[in-house]
């Protein structure tokens, strides 16, 4: 096989666990009122696909998550309410992009060890973009409460810990997997 088929078949894969994903955060948006688990998809893009790969992701899963809120939720079109639509994509992204930079300063060879590395640091940044977002925007109380954060933190590992599932379930059942990643990239 050439490099070329190679490359087109990884970015098909890949392509195509970009779709999956952003569907699979697509349904919680709509199970959970419009709380996307975007430190979920971040640590599991981080593990495994391209950083590339995984900031388009989080674009796409933003993207989703406005459409379902905007046309099925009601979210207000108010000046503030668009406003906080983009701190969300900017919090995506730097969640996606704490958790891949995490990733590949990390030394742990279990994917468990990995995924909980990944996520923590996504969770980190995204609280860190939404929260000076917050400064301006209001909404600091909830921000910044520990009980709210935790139940965040839960609520979003237990949705990794799906995702994961998923993810080695459709593997296993013969779906590619995206486009690996090494650790040192």
């Amino acid at each position: 096989m050439s490099f070329s088929a190679v490359s087109s078949s990884e970015n098909r894969a890949s392509t195509l666990w970009i779709v999956l994903l952003t569907a699979a955060s697509t349904a919680t948006t709509f199970v959970l009122a419009c709380a996307t688990p975007f430190p979920a998809l971040a640590a599991l893009a981080a593990v495994h696909m391209r950083r590339r790969d995984s900031i388009v992701m989080m674009l796409l899963a933003w993207l989703a998550s406005q459409l379902v809120g905007f046309c099925f939720l009601d979210y207000p079109r108010t000046a503030t309410t668009f406003a906080w639509g983009i701190a969300l994509a900017m919090a995506a992204v730097a969640a996606a992009l704490g958790a891949s930079t995490a990733f590949s300063r990390m030394k742990f060879r279990s994917t468990g060890g990995r995924l909980t590395l990944a996520y923590g640091a996504a969770f980190v940044a995204f609280k860190a973009v939404i929260l000076l977002w917050a400064l301006g925007l209001g909404g600091l109380e909830s921000v910044t409460d520990p009980m709210i954060t935790a139940r965040q933190l839960v609520r979003d590992g237990a949705i990794l810990i799906g995702l994961f599932a998923l993810y080695r379930g459709l593997v296993a059942l013969g779906v590619p997997a995206a486009q690996p990643r090494l650790a040192a990239a």
